[in-house]
């Protein structure tokens, strides 16, 4: 393995890899919340570094419905250490899948 790769994926010494780019810590993220809520992840829709980490909002399945189109989303923010563990998370919108405006930062 070369020297960058290894520093690229340097980890914390508990098994964990250092959380150093966007798509490290929605991966992170995902994988946090579908351990914690058993919900099928859709993908991140946001990564912001932080002070102290990282700050995720990962889409989540709720609710499969049939027709599909009616199935119920949710956003969820997680917040991570620069180790990629889980500090916070909480549910900050739900919706139908063919609702408009997700994502948008203060929308309803």
């Amino acid at each position: 393995m070369s020297a960058r790769r290894a520093d690229d994926e340097a980890d914390d010494g508990g098994g964990r890899a250092q959380c150093r780019t966007a798509a490290q810590a929605a991966a992170a993220a995902i994988a946090e919340l579908a351990e914690l809520t058993s919900k099928q992840a859709e993908g991140a829709t946001s990564a912001e570094p932080i002070e102290d980490g990282w700050l995720v909002e990962v889409e989540v399945l709720e609710d499969r419905r049939i027709p599909s189109s009616s199935d119920m989303l949710a956003l969820y923010e997680v917040e991570l250490d620069v180790d990629g563990n889980l500090v916070a998370y909480r549910r900050t919108r739900r919706y139908s899948r063919g609702s408009t405006d997700i994502g948008a930062r203060g929308a309803p």
